[in-house]
């Protein structure tokens, strides 16, 4: 239990390490017990629920059902990467058209 969530915390900073290396505010969250105040790293991007996952085999739907129960009103989505290989971002694909038609009528 303890290596993991030591692997989970490793796989955080590694993901907000990521964002602000591509331009953005980022910091682990507050890790209390999964709920729109406490996404596993919060950011600027406005509207998002993130949720890390740092494993060589991931869930899925089960990660992305996690995102969703503990976004709120705002888009989940799960930053995932296995060893070597760089960072993905999973979400809905109902979110994703929603986003890219508020950035195009932006």
């Amino acid at each position: 239990m303890v290596n993991s969530k030591r692997k989970g915390a490793k796989g955080e900073l590694e993901w907000a390490h990521w964002l602000q290396d591509h331009g953005h505010e980022a910091r682990r969250g507050q890790q209390y017990t999964g709920s729109t105040d406490s996404p596993d790293v919060v950011t600027d991007m406005v509207g998002f629920h993130c949720e890390v996952k740092r494993t060589e085999r991931l869930q899925l739907y089960k990660a992305l059902e996690q995102a969703k129960n503990d976004a709120g009103d705002k888009i989940p989505y799960v930053a995932h990467r296995v060893s070597r290989k760089p960072w993905i971002v999973i979400m809905y694909a109902e979110d994703w058209l929603t986003q890219q038609t508020t950035e195009t009528n932006a």
